[in-house]
């Protein structure tokens, strides 16, 4: 039994962040129905990692017929996960009004990038782009050189899956007080900008320079916040950011406390930066971790994905879960009591569209 066991969302037929959302309500045990709009058959399909747990139906919604069987289907659901732009579900005579008329307690969740109202509303975009005018991607990049995005993960899955999941969660709280559904307006641009809060607040008090990349001491400027190449040519990273464990760096690293004791004197960091960088290229990856690993340093090897399941400390806690042959997240976060579980992968198109449609007769 799920934390989500006998809810049931819709999910309509996206990419990125919304299938996210509904990979995540389907491991808390919620029952997920996609509903996908072709029978085009797609190779990748088994290795699409957003569609387990999740049941499939095809339906054409430009049909008349399949739109009324998809509105019978939205009477049984308590969420709808909207992936598309603004004004699309209402040309397709599946908006949030007409649901919500035929479903009262319906959360109707809407994810996009630039959010529903205002001049980008209608325009194509990606994570680059929503990241681009909230001063994320500006703020991310070595000194003197161009901002580097950071894969897609600050607008699309944190500023937009999760940020959508919270507000259904939310909503669904909510709707059990008051009876009500709502729609919930998710944009990754918004999401992006929540993910900044804390840099405001540093800026506003003096201690972040928002005009400068690697300048700052959480941007790569910092010694002692940094990554740095080993003797193997694989990296480590530092967090000693705390004074205690930046003692405990020094004294790991036998740093001289003549050169290293001014810690945040920021004229000295980019020569203390080139005096880690040597002493980090005597060792080896492995050799490092030997020295390091598990204690208060705040130490890590940087690993690539593929190799992050074999990790120990992964591999103790089972991060990631085999399924269908390759390896995958493990369903998070975790409950005491009710617990996330990985029901199947992903299931072939359009698999439950007869057993599903006559359940509604």
């Amino acid at each position: 039994m799920g934390t989500l066991d006998g809810y049931r969302v819709i999910e309509l037929a996206g990419i990125g962040p919304a299938p996210m959302t509904g990979m995540m309500l389907a491991d808390m045990g919620a029952e997920v129905i996609r509903v996908e709009r072709s029978t085009r058959p797609d190779p990748m399909r088994r290795k699409d990692v957003s569609l387990r747990g999740k049941k499939s139906i095809v339906l054409n919604l430009k049909d008349a017929d399949d739109v009324a069987k998809f509105l019978k289907l939205v009477e049984t659901a308590n969420v709808l996960i909207d992936p598309y732009r603004p004004g699309v579900c209402e040309k397709l005579g599946i908006g949030p009004d007409v649901c919500l008329a035929r479903n009262p307690r319906l959360v109707f969740g809407r994810m996009t990038g630039w959010g529903q109202e205002g001049p980008l509303a209608h325009a194509a975009g990606h994570d680059i782009n929503y990241i681009s005018i909230t001063g994320a991607l500006y703020a991310m990049g070595r000194k003197d050189q161009k901002p580097s995005p950071p894969l897609n993960l600050v607008g699309d899955m944190g500023g937009g899956g999760m940020l959508l999941m919270s507000g259904i969660l939310a909503a669904l709280l909510e709707c059990e007080k008051s009876g009500k559904g709502q729609i919930i307006d998710a944009a990754m641009v918004d999401g992006a900008a929540q993910q900044m809060w804390i840099f405001h607040g540093f800026e506003a008090s003096g201690a972040w320079d928002a005009t400068k990349r690697a300048s700052n001491f959480l941007d790569g400027a910092a010694h002692y916040y940094d990554v740095y190449e080993c003797a193997d040519g694989e990296f480590v990273s530092i967090g000693s950011l705390e004074p205690q464990f930046y003692a405990l760096l020094k004294e790991k690293m036998g740093l001289d406390p003549a050169i290293f004791d001014d810690q945040h004197n920021q004229a000295l960091w980019p020569e203390l930066s080139e005096k880690l960088t040597e002493i980090f290229k005597t060792k080896t990856q492995a050799e490092w971790c030997e020295v390091m690993e598990g204690s208060d340093v705040c130490f890590a090897p940087i690993l690539n994905f593929l190799d992050a399941p074999d990790y120990p400390a992964n591999k103790e806690r089972e991060t990631y879960t085999e399924v269908d042959g390759f390896m995958q997240p493990s369903p998070a976060p975790r409950f005491s009591r009710t617990a996330s579980k990985i029901q199947h992968g992903a299931r072939e198109l359009g698999a439950d569209t007869e057993e599903i449609l006559s359940s509604l007769n």
